[in-house]
């Protein structure tokens, strides 16, 4: 089998179906989901920006979640956009190192800051007479600061690991974007080290932060059972209710993305998984935060009425 050793060949994205008559209803379709999850994030970071009450840490961490996740469904989807409409399915080399860079980089933002988050509630519910202080805005920053840092490294160190990888004839992606574990399987030369690699990248921008948020809810679930009264329960979970969906339908999609490569050798279910976290759950966050919160509509309805 023919090896290619030039960075200057390109790989086919095969999509979600190759079905011609689904391609414009899938067109439209993604182009809605895109144009909803810009819009809702930029609403979410003018509503937190201007009004000064809600520049405290849970406000802080939810404009820099929406800023990842704008750039984290920016990575994917107007490349697969502009695929349908040219009906050209290719990425060249760099432009896939690019994918992969920026893909790493906001989702593993999107992973950390969600921890972040979680402790952000576990300080708020269970030493809410420190929180102000515990959280102060330097360490908030820190935080967000680390995170970053951290979610830096992991697309470094994901870029030039595919790009030490020799890949073969068959240049054909499984996927709607430059997914990783696609192209290690296309890779002629051994990937055991690169294997070695995204495992270990895993535990770090996944299950650390993923143990991080449940034992954040352990211990807030144990301190909610404490509290003697039916409506104090309610209040003290009502405030983890949005960032436990955000939570459930980021982590859940995301594993079954990992678990069913891993289990299966067919790429059509990862696929349909990672659909929901780099596309749907972009977009639903903005909703799930402003629909459960007073704060944030009370804030969107002020920039609605100037706008009038």
């Amino acid at each position: 089998m023919e090896k290619i050793y030039s960075r200057t060949f390109e790989f086919l994205l095969l999509g979600l179906s190759e079905d011609p008559e689904l391609q414009p209803i899938l067109f439209v379709l993604f182009l809605l989901i895109y144009l909803l999850t810009v819009l809702g994030n930029v609403l979410i970071i003018l509503a937190i920006s201007s009004d000064s009450q809600l520049h405290s840490p849970m406000y802080f961490f939810l404009y820099n979640l929406s800023l990842s996740d704008m750039g984290f469904s920016s990575t994917t989807i107007p490349k697969m956009l502009i695929n349908m409409q040219t009906h050209d399915k290719s990425i060249t080399f760099a432009a896939c190192l690019t994918q992969v860079y920026f893909f790493f980089l906001f989702g593993g933002m999107d992973s950390l800051l969600l921890a972040v988050m979680a402790y952000d509630r576990w300080v708020a519910i269970c030493h809410p007479l420190h929180y102000q202080v515990i959280l102060s805005p330097h360490l908030c920053k820190c935080l967000v600061i680390v995170s970053f840092f951290i979610s830096l490294v992991s697309s470094q160190v994901h870029c030039l690991m595919v790009s030490q990888l020799t890949f073969c004839t068959n240049m054909e992606i499984s996927h709607f974007f430059c997914d990783v574990p696609e192209l290690v399987k296309l890779a002629c030369s051994d990937t055991t080290i690169s294997d070695i690699v995204m495992f270990l990248l895993s535990i770090l921008v996944g299950f650390l932060p993923a143990s991080g948020i449940f034992y954040s809810y352990y211990k807030i679930t144990s301190s909610i059972f404490r509290v003697p009264s039916l409506l104090g329960k309610y209040k003290a979970f009502s405030t983890c209710g949005s960032h436990l969906t955000v939570v459930c339908l980021f982590y859940g999609t995301g594993i079954g993305v990992y678990l069913s490569s891993t289990v299966s050798s067919s790429s059509r279910e990862s696929v349909v998984a990672s659909v929901m976290y780099t596309m749907v759950v972009p977009m639903m966050n903005p909703f799930i935060y402003s629909l459960r919160n007073r704060d944030i509509k009370k804030a969107l309805q002020k920039i609605f009425s100037k706008i009038s």
